[in-house]
């Protein structure tokens, strides 16, 4: 089983916007397309709740609150059981589903995110559960980096942030020259004329 894979989907889900069942769907690629077809209304409540709880999962992580990343990880993986199986159309297509046949696509799809999740916190640590730094975006990922220094989601937000903080720092440097160069013609008008 690829965890990493299943690991991501967490990620996917908590970065996603579950405004309705379309939303939901186009959360599911395309190697996923029967979960595209057999998602009901009624799962888009469970999504978005498991997305909740997925995303406090990130915010522990990055705040250094291990032990209640594990409790809600915990609390998740009971509330989606994993029940592997094996499953195939031949014998050159098998592979393993993370759920009971039958299992509702909720089910399916959180079971999975939620043990590799869970497997990926007790490979790496929880410090390695991410939320970008970048204010105006807020996604969430898994740190790859060989010395777990990431702070941002993308490239993209990484630029957006150095080049905000860049442009601040300018402002404020002519700002203080301005400042500085107001200082004497104010002090000069002060001073008593003989």
């Amino acid at each position: 089983m690829n965890f990493d894979a299943y690991a991501r989907t967490g990620v996917d889900l908590v970065n996603a916007r579950l405004d309705d069942l379309d939303d939901l769907r186009a959360l599911f690629p395309d190697s996923s397309a029967w979960m595209r077809e057999e998602v009901a209304e009624r799962d888009l409540a469970i999504f978005r709740r498991a997305q909740k709880r997925l995303r406090d999962v990130f915010e522990y992580g990055t705040s250094g609150r291990d032990a209640d990343a594990v409790a809600e990880l915990n609390a998740l993986l009971e509330a989606y059981p994993v029940q592997p199986r094996i499953s195939g159309h031949d014998s050159s297509d098998w592979h393993m589903h993370v759920t009971s046949r039958g299992a509702s696509v909720s089910a399916e799809y959180l079971a999975g995110a939620v043990w590799g999740l869970s497997v990926w916190l007790c490979e790496y640590g929880s410090a390695r559960f991410g939320v970008c730094a970048d204010e105006r975006c807020g996604n969430v990922y898994l740190d790859t980096s060989s010395n777990c220094c990431r702070r941002f989601c993308s490239e993209r937000c990484a630029t957006r942030s150095h080049v905000a903080a860049h442009r601040a720092r300018k402002r404020a440097a002519i700002g203080e020259q301005a400042t500085v160069a107001a200082r004497p013609a104010a002090a000069e008008s002060l001073t008593p004329v003989s």
